[in-house]
């Protein structure tokens, strides 16, 4: 059953509304603005795509257009940092971080400023433009960064409170958006704090422990609805932070159902899945499996095509949960 704690949107399972997370930054950066005229957003000649055009309308003397130069961004977002200013540096999560991994690495990271490098189109989400944009490594080089935090945020909604929280924490932060429209599954009234996971889902007795980030939370819900009809019990938890873990929740959710299950559209390879490994193998040695991208590139086709080809459907959750549960 729903988690009543977590005050979830309503028509979460049937029609629910869609948006794109990255219009939660869009929104979240307008007001992150509107409370601290330190915020200043900076973009690589991509504004719409990245909706870094809602803070650019609202205060067009805080926003930087760099164009197609994302060494450029990293370095001039640090430098603005340096001076006293809370950068958003904004792009496709391919090109940053990806283009420009080293210098987040050197003017960023290692000076430990606050630059919140903002990876947008990252997933398969992406769809169409294939290959070459749809980011599904950008999780394991931002969280092996020193300093870093790695927010992943499930909806639009959460998206929007991810970007007013990364804004005052003091710290380099990445924040990661999808591009296609996905369920809004919080409300205003969903709790959120960054390092702390929000159980979504919990049903009495459960048998296996499901960590989701990012829009395929959904299909993780959708996966716990279907199990209970067959008499699997679950809990499903939204894991925005990947860095740091909510430790403490991810360990007694997993000691208590005695297997796990990671979902994620990301590499398994140093992606959430890997994150929460470590953690157990180290304090609740847990039979865990893994879902997620399984060390392949993406391809062009429609979103939805795109995640039932990589073992993303709620078929496929359904097959890891149960693998799980037969290593108990």
């Amino acid at each position: 059953m729903i988690n009543p704690d977590a005050k979830l949107a309503a028509n979460i399972f049937d029609k629910p509304d869609m948006a794109p997370t990255r219009d939660g930054f869009g929104k979240g950066s307008v007001e992150a603005g509107e409370s601290d005229d330190r915020v200043v957003v900076l973009t690589a000649d991509l504004a719409e795509s990245t909706r870094a055009d809602s803070f650019q309308k609202t205060f067009p003397e805080r926003f930087i257009q760099v164009g197609v130069a994302e060494q450029n961004l990293a370095t001039v977002g640090a430098g603005m940092a340096n001076y006293g200013k809370i950068p958003f540096i904004t792009s496709y999560a391919t090109f940053s971080p990806g283009r420009n991994w080293e210098q987040i690495r050197t003017t960023i990271a290692i000076n430990n400023v606050p630059v919140k490098v903002c990876g947008m189109h990252a997933g398969l989400l992406t769809g169409p433009d294939g290959a070459t944009h749809q980011a599904l490594e950008d999780i394991a080089l931002m969280r092996v960064l020193p300093h870093f935090l790695v927010i992943s945020p499930c909806d639009a909604e959460e998206g929007r409170k991810a970007t007013v929280a990364a804004a005052k924490t003091g710290t380099p932060v990445y924040l990661r958006f999808a591009r296609d429209k996905t369920p809004v599954m919080t409300t205003p009234e969903t709790p959120f704090t960054i390092g702390k996971a929000i159980v979504m889902w919990k049903s009495e007795k459960p048998k296996v422990a499901i960590f989701a980030t990012g829009p395929l939370l959904h299909n993780a819900l959708l996966t716990a609805r279907e199990l209970e009809g067959q008499g699997i019990n679950t809990t499903v938890t939204n894991v925005h932070t990947i860095k740091p873990l909510d430790e403490e929740t991810i360990v007694a959710l997993a000691r208590d159902a005695g297997a796990a299950v990671s979902v994620e559209e990301h590499q398994i390879n140093g992606g959430l899945g890997g994150a929460i490994a470590e953690l157990l193998a180290k304090k609740c040695p847990t039979p865990m499996e893994f879902v997620g991208v399984q060390d392949q590139f993406g391809q062009s086709g429609e979103p939805k095509e795109l995640l039932e080809h990589y073992g993303l459907g709620v078929s496929h959750i359904v097959d890891a949960v149960k693998k799980a549960l037969a290593r108990k």
